[in-house]
């Protein structure tokens, strides 16, 4: 199998399956529209990406030396997800232009990236698996092709929360959503905690 079908294969799954990033993708695109979300797509994929990338650059030595480190990001990414969940959850679920809502920015999206776990592990697990003798020209190869799919999977996320805005025309509804997601935030939260436990 081509080195590069194989890295597209291992982007997409890890890019595609639920996370705090999609979540949240599909909550403002059901919120605020697929085009207001694209600002979050494209933060959240540039910031894995340059994740990825110091990663295979030397960064994961660094953690490696300093553990503490690894479990400040951690820590710092639970705290996050909870913080995000707490805002869902207490969300009025009103959907308007008032100047107070707004559609999560590109600086958020690629801070979400930075303390979001499953992109820790998914850039760590995938530069072992294909980019483990060092090449750098391997390693930018597929950052390219790993933030392309990335940006089309967070996109699919945002697109499928746009498509719900139809059932989402009740404040009680939108509520709903947020709740649920909330919900699916805190659970991400709390698997974080017992695995890094």
């Amino acid at each position: 199998m081509n080195i590069y079908f194989s890295m597209a294969a291992f982007a997409l799954a890890a890019s595609i399956t639920p996370g705090p990033v999609n979540i949240l993708a599909l909550s403002a695109g059901a919120q605020f529209g697929f085009n207001a979300t694209l600002r979050h797509v494209l933060g959240a994929t540039l910031g894995f990406t340059l994740l990825l990338i110091l990663i295979g650059l030397g960064l994961h030595q660094l953690l490696t030396q300093w553990p503490v480190l690894t479990k400040i990001i951690q820590w710092g990414g639970v705290a996050f997800l909870l913080f995000m969940a707490y805002q869902l959850a207490f969300d009025d679920g009103r959907l308007g232009n008032d100047q107070q809502r707004q559609a999560p920015s590109f600086w958020y999206g690629a801070l979400m990236q930075w303390l979001n776990p499953k992109a820790w592990l998914a850039s760590v697990a995938s530069l072992g698996a294909f980019v483990a003798d060092g090449d750098r020209l391997l390693l930018w190869q597929f950052a390219v092709i790993y933030g392309v799919i990335c940006y089309a999977s967070v996109a699919c996320w945002a697109y499928a929360g746009a498509m719900l805005t139809g059932l989402l025309q009740r404040a009680r509804n939108v509520q709903r959503f947020n709740r649920l997601m909330a919900l699916l935030l805190a659970a991400s939260a709390c698997y974080l905690l017992a695995d890094g436990a």
